[in-house]
Order: C-alpha cells, then sequence, then structure tokens
C-alpha cells in the first residue's frame, strides 16, 4: 500500500470543493477551504509550541468541529492525538494522560473541572487550550490558533506513522492506547467503499463521540468524500430527529441503543425521515425487533459493520438485502470486507469446522500498529499477523460470520466497552464486601448491563446503594453495576479462577446471547 496520509486526501478535496461545507456544529458553519486554512494555523502553532513529531496531545470534551482543525493539523505536524473517554472518572483520565505522555490537552468547557482537578498529577502536560475559551487561566482555542502564521506546514511523514491513538479498556483494569497509523486508516477508508459508498452531495450526521473509533471514522470518510458533516456535542435523540427532520440528513451511524432512544420518542410516527438513504449500525447486540421496526419506519438502506479499534473499526459489514428476514442473516455481522481474512480458531490457534464455535481472528492493513507502550499485550493479541479479537463465533454455510458469545468476559454495554476486572477492582475496596465478580446481564435499552455478584463479609450489611455509591468515585459512570446480588459464594474452578459462565448462564437462558 502507498504512503496515504488522510490529510492529502482532505486538501485535495478543499481544492476542489473550497467553498463547500464541511463541518456543521450547533449552527456554526465550516468551509473545507476554511478547515484547510485553520488547521494550517494549528500545524504552525504546534510547531512553534515544541510539540515534536510523534509527540502526544490529548483531547478530552464532547463533540465539536473544532476537533477536525486539530486533529488536520496534528497530522500535518506529525503529532499524534489521543482521544481521552470523557466518560472516564479523574483517576482514570489521568492514568490516559500519563501513560500517553500527553504534552497538551485541548479541553472543552464541561471538562475543565475535571482538568483542574487532575493537572498537579500529570507532569507531562506542559499546556492546555480550553477549547471555547471560557477558561479564565487558559489560552482559548480560536486565540491560541490565530496566534500562528496561515501558511501550509508539511512535515514529511510515512504510512508507518502514528495517525491518532484511542483507548480502549484494558483486561488489567487499566485502559490501553491502541496505535493507528496513517497505513491502518487509509485501509479502513478503502474498506469502507464496499458498504458506505457516501457521495459529496450526502449530509451525514456525526453523533458518536470522538473518542471511539465510529465517531472518528464516520467524520473521517465523510471528508474524505467531500460531504457535509454534521457534528452533534452528544448524543441526543431529541436533536438528532431535530436535524434529520430540518437539515435534511441522509447518512447516519447509530449504535443500538441510539436507535431504542429514536424509535421510542412519541413523534417518531409522524416524524418526516425520508432523507435518510442508509444508517450503519454497530458497536453492540441489537434485537431484532427493534432492527425491523427501525427499517420499516426509516425505509432505507441499513448496513451493520463489525470491527474493533485494534482493527481501526473495520472487520466485516451485513450488506442491505442481507437485512429481509427471509435471508436469516439478521444475527450475522455478515462477510469479511475486502482486504480483510478472517480465521475462526480453537484454543490452540488452529482452524475449525464451518458451524463450529472458536474465536474470531481477522488479518489486514488496518490492523492497529500495537498497543502503546505495552509490548507483551501486543504480543498477546497480535500473533503472527492475526489480530486476536476475543469475540467467539462461527461461520454459516455461506461464509457470513456469526458471533455466538465472548471469548474473554468483555461487556459492551450501550457500545462502551466495559471489562469486569475494572469493576471488581473498584468494588473490592470496600470494606464490606469479601468477594465479588461481575458479569453482563441482558438488558432492553442497553443490551448489556453491569451487575455485582457480591459476597459480604461476616456481619456487614452494605445496601446495594452503598456499594455502586462506593464505585462512583472510583470508576466512570457508564461502568456502574446497575444492580448488585448477593452470593454466599462465588463458583470458581480448583486454580481460583472465577466461573462467570455459571453466574451469567440463569439470566440468559431465555435470550440469544451475542455481540454485534
Amino acid at each position: 500500500m502507498s504512503d496515504f496520509i488522510f490529510v492529502e486526501a482532505f486538501e485535495a478535496q478543499a481544492a476542489k470543493r473550497g467553498d463547500a461545507t464541511a463541518l456543521v456544529c450547533q449552527g456554526q458553519e465550516t468551509s473545507y477551504r476554511e478547515l484547510s486554512q485553520w488547521s494550517d494555523q494549528v500545524a504552525q502553532k504546534f510547531i512553534s509550541d515544541g510539540i515534536s513529531p510523534e509527540a502526544r496531545v490529548a483531547y478530552l470534551g464532547g463533540n465539536s468541529d473544532i476537533y477536525f482543525q486539530m486533529l488536520l493539523g496534528a497530522q500535518k505536524s506529525r503529532a499524534v492525538v489521543v482521544g481521552v473517554n470523557s466518560r472516564l472518572a479523574a483517576p482514570e483520565v489521568a492514568y490516559v494522560l500519563n501513560d500517553a505522555k500527553a504534552e497538551m490537552v485541548f479541553v472543552t468547557e464541561d471538562f475543565a473541572p475535571l482538568m483542574e482537578s487532575i493537572l498537579a498529577d500529570c507532569p507531562s502536560v506542559r499546556q492546555v487550550v480550553s477549547m471555547d475559551g471560557s477558561h479564565a487561566s487558559w489560552t482559548s482555542f480560536a486565540q491560541w490558533r490565530d496566534s500562528a502564521k496561515a501558511e501550509p506546514v508539511r512535515l514529511a511523514c510515512a504510512a508507518s506513522d502514528d495517525f491518532i491513538q484511542l483507548y480502549t479498556s484494558g483486561t488489567t483494569g487499566h485502559p490501553k492506547g491502541v496505535q493507528l497509523t496513517n497505513e491502518n486508516m487509509h485501509s479502513a477508508l478503502e474498506q469502507a467503499h464496499e458498504w458506505a459508498n457516501w457521495k459529496t452531495e450526502d449530509h451525514v450526521l456525526l453523533c458518536m463521540p470522538l473518542f471511539h473509533i465510529a465517531g472518528v471514522n464516520v467524520g473521517l470518510i465523510g471528508l474524505f468524500e467531500g460531504a457535509k458533516v454534521t457534528v452533534l456535542p452528544e448524543v441526543d435523540p431529541v436533536e438528532i430527529l431535530r436535524l434529520i427532520e430540518v437539515e435534511k440528513i441522509s447518512i447516519l451511524f447509530m449504535v443500538p441503543a441510539v436507535i431504542l432512544f429514536l424509535m421510542q420518542l412519541p413523534n417518531i410516527g409522524d416524524a418526516d425521515v425520508s432523507s435518510v438513504r442508509q444508517v450503519v449500525y454497530g458497536a453492540s447486540p441489537i434485537a431484532e425487533e427493534l432492527l425491523l421496526q427501525a427499517g420499516e419506519k426509516f425505509g432505507c438502506d441499513f448496513v451493520q459493520v463489525y470491527g474493533l479499534t485494534e482493527t481501526t473499526g473495520s472487520g466485516t459489514h451485513l450488506l442491505p438485502e442481507d437485512h429481509d428476514p427471509a435471508r436469516q442473516k439478521l444475527r450475522s455481522c455478515g462477510k469479511p470486507n475486502k482486504g480483510v481474512e478472517i480465521r475462526i480458531v480453537d484454543e490452540q490457534g488452529k482452524e475449525v469446522a464451518q458451524g463450529e464455535v472458536g474465536e474470531i481472528t481477522m488479518r489486514s492493513v488496518a490492523i492497529m500498529k500495537g498497543y502503546w507502550a505495552k509490548p507483551d499485550a501486543t504480543k498477546d493479541a497480535v500473533r503472527n499477523d492475526w489480530f486476536y479479537s476475543g469475540d467467539a463465533g462461527f461461520f454459516d454455510d455461506e461464509g457470513y460470520v456469526f458471533i455466538h458469545d465472548r471469548v474473554k468476559d468483555m461487556i459492551v454495554s450501550g457500545g462502551e466497552n466495559i471489562y469486569p476486572a475494572e469493576v471488581e477492582n473498584a468494588l473490592y475496596a470496600h470494606p464490606d464486601i469479601a468477594d465479588v465478580a461481575v458479569i453482563g446481564v441482558p438488558d432492553e435499552k442497553w443490551g448489556e448491563a453491569v451487575k455485582a455478584c457480591v459476597v459480604l463479609e461476616a456481619g456487614a450489611s452494605a445496601s446495594p446503594e452503598d456499594i455502586i455509591a462506593f464505585a462512583r468515585t472510583r470508576i466512570a459512570g457508564y461502568k456502574l453495576p446497575k444492580s448488585v446480588d448477593y452470593v454466599e459464594a462465588l463458583p470458581r474452578n480448583p486454580s481460583g479462577k472465577i466461573l462467570r459462565r455459571e453466574l451469567r448462564d440463569p439470566y440468559w437462558k431465555d435470550h440469544g446471547r451475542r455481540v454485534g
């Protein structure tokens, strides 16, 4: 693959479509020409501020059109943007910034207090920029950017250079930084041509968070194709429906929970959604009935995509024609994208027969460079160029991939990845808890919900509310248990490992458990 650099493809669009609208956010429009010029200034400013190639600059906040000025400016100056999950608790944000050795942090107003509370604990951070200019001590983004020359800057970079670093939850209680390169992004964009086919006249709605690969990809695919991209600061079903009707959105990407919230709006029956020509969904389970209801309401093409942060969000896709219930593919995540090889393997890494369940492994140019500063974790996840997904599935006789369960114990709730170890580590510190296991149980809204199975200390009487409140000070809100069950003892194997399946099975016995 050639040394593809995303910003070069964007600049080609800016040269052709300079006056066309690139981004819209809260009524503010940015043309392709303006985005090009402003990102040049950002690049100049990074260089003058001493941000060297491959240095990390972090973004903490809700979605913003300004994010793309920073992302493009970073690529022009060879800096690497670190997306920080804005739903993390303060200690978790500090861990990410320190792990990445972030030298600058760009913060939106809502997250300024959090950043203030941890700044002293982040020694690598030497500058904080206020995205909206509301902070008394930090320079506003506009002032910071506009102090630089409006002159093009292009530092030579290679396909193997890091493009972005996104953090994914870790099985040991700490998130891992996924290094995605220019080459990875090129591969993901090429794969998207199969299922996306977005056009310059399309109006794309970006409502998924930009600390997720899904949000980043939606924005970049839109700009790559020269489309108009409206950026929604946060997921708001009422606003999504309003924008569809008023702004005539034609392309939507939503996780199943957002589709559910949209379909539950009281005015959805009367809403005019005729402008939408494609709904893309993925990242977590979806009920077949919900999918059919949404398909009937929107009357447009639905496409499911399956991928992980480590695969630059790419892997498989389920085309519109496969959404016909008669095809019996609605529980499938589709076929491998062009350029993606998928093998289903057993515990020894050997391929299993068609129809047998094993671990889904993938090989493609989109597979991450590795986990930042974690060579052992990288070697465990990528073996002989094959990425081990942690998802268990099988091929049917037509080559469609069906995801059966998880090899690992990860919980997916509303599109967020949650590892039990992270939650258990927080709960174990409670003085009344003797033992605890965390599992995912069915949830109509979120696909899965976190449940804590707790063994109390003798004589202790901590309530579920007390336990959840205790955890709230230590981990992000979306990771908190939604319910607590009390048990006398946890089932374990001879080596002491918790037998989570025994805990989960009673809750899933009447459900076709799968992941999306």
